[in-house]
């Protein structure tokens, strides 16, 4: 809402810049004038409660279709991290990062750690703290993202399919470790990481650290080359942490030894 509904030039130049963000010229430029020759100038204030109202809705609903169209899975928010279990510098890196304006800079996340140590929660609560601010995102794991880019290169598809997802802000690519040694593989992914080079920002989980990143691309110069693109402008998490998987079966197994009677 307005901040001060008392403050006739605060009213109007709100009305004119809900109806310019609503791309409605006309009404931007005669609305005010029209209801002060009218002598309905308070009346302004009745309109600007509509168009708040109405931008709000249009905020909601925004929301609403990228968070299906970002195919995050709904519980790995940001409200659900366990952020207490994290170290000190990640929990101060993922604060900055929720605010989101990486993607504004097309910088790069990469998440490194063992299996069940968090990082595709961490990545996917950032993506969904982006959705929340009308960012767009597409949560990919790698084997899949890049199945789907062969198919598209077989298909003659693939600058089509780089476009689409030229769309995202962030894409998130999950569990690149994962990937199988292929030169096709890494063509396609090589392809990626270049085409979102200083423009869009790319999100990347891996259990590898970068001296196993030839596991991933057919050659050295291959992996030199992608590494030095992703790298250069990124963020660095290390989820040097327990698995949490490992953590919480533990922590069932003490409670079942506990219960057992004496």
């Amino acid at each position: 809402m307005i901040a001060d509904t008392h403050a006739p030039g605060t009213v109007a130049e709100r009305v004119r810049e809900l109806c310019r963000e609503f791309k409605l010229p006309t009404l931007a430029s005669e609305t005010v004038g029209r209801f002060s020759e009218a002598v309905h100038a308070d009346a302004l204030i009745t309109l600007v409660e509509v168009l708040e109202q109405e931008a709000e809705d249009r905020r909601i609903r925004r929301v609403d279709r990228l968070r299906r169209a970002s195919k995050l899975p709904a519980g790995k928010t940001w409200d659900t991290f366990e952020h207490d279990r994290a170290p000190v510098k990640l929990r101060q890196q993922l604060q900055i990062l929720g605010e989101g304006d990486f993607v504004d800079h097309s910088v790069n996340v990469l998440a490194f750690g063992l299996p069940g140590t968090g990082k595709t929660h961490v990545m996917c609560a950032i993506g969904h703290r982006l959705v929340e601010s009308g960012r767009s995102v597409l949560f990919a794991p790698a084997y899949r993202l890049v199945q789907d880019m062969l198919a598209a290169r077989r298909d003659l598809e693939l600058p089509r399919m780089l476009r689409k997802l030229d769309n995202f802000h962030l894409l998130l690519v999950d569990d690149l470790g994962y990937l199988p040694q292929g030169a096709e593989e890494s063509e396609v992914l090589f392809t990626l990481t270049a085409e979102r080079y200083e423009r869009r920002s790319l999100g990347i989980t891996s259990n590898l650290v970068f001296s196993e990143w030839e596991k991933v691309f057919a050659n050295p110069m291959a992996t030199a080359a992608a590494m030095d693109r992703i790298v250069h402008h990124s963020v660095i998490l290390e989820f040097d942490v327990p698995s949490y998987r490992t953590n919480a079966a533990q922590n069932r197994h003490i409670g079942k030894e506990s219960d057992r009677p004496e």
